[in-house]
């Protein structure tokens, strides 16, 4: 025995549907959107010790983390041989605050909290007793480069940063 359903009822079972499928469905997380200016493949430009260097930042998960794929190669000098570096970030929301979390070939992982704003990018790691603090910043220049520096505080003082690094990129793609 076949039992008929009703357009009515169709019909709101088609409501149903589409309420539990807008619910699942998420929406790229707008605290990314300041980051955009990022996104591409850029390459080191400038004198930087003679060093070069590619990276790469990508939306990935539907836009809800945005990675960056990192390698710098050194050359050899009178005091050391040449070295590669390679290193991988994830940057993401976690309970409405921007993070990143950092891992490279030698060992380190630094975990980030990130402030955003149009054309700047600021990452600064957690306070860790006896460890050094971090902190990488990212800022648009023309419409094709960015600069980066990279500041170390001395342990016992999260406030004191020095430079370590600056670069210039230029955009590939």
């Amino acid at each position: 025995m076949h039992r008929r359903i009703s357009h009515r009822r169709v019909g709101s079972i088609f409501l149903v549907f589409v309420a539990l499928a807008s619910s699942i469905r998420a929406e790229p997380l707008p605290p990314l959107a300041p980051l955009r200016f990022l996104v591409g493949e850029w390459e080191g430009i400038g004198d930087q010790g003679g060093a070069t260097g590619r990276f790469t930042f990508a939306p990935s998960l539907q836009d809800r983390v945005l990675v960056r794929t990192n390698y710098s190669n050194t050359p050899a000098t009178a005091g050391a041989p040449a070295s590669r570096h390679d290193d991988l970030m994830v940057v993401y929301v976690d309970t409405g605050v921007l993070k990143a979390d950092y891992f490279d070939s030698e060992g380190h992982v630094i975990r980030y909290v990130v402030e955003a704003r149009p054309g700047q990018v600021v990452f600064v790691s957690e306070i860790r007793a006896g460890e050094p603090r971090y902190r990488l910043t990212y800022r648009q220049g023309s419409s094709s480069t960015i600069t980066g520096t990279f500041d170390v505080a001395p342990p016992g003082q999260p406030e004191a940063f020095g430079p370590y690094l600056s670069w210039t990129a230029r955009q590939l793609k």
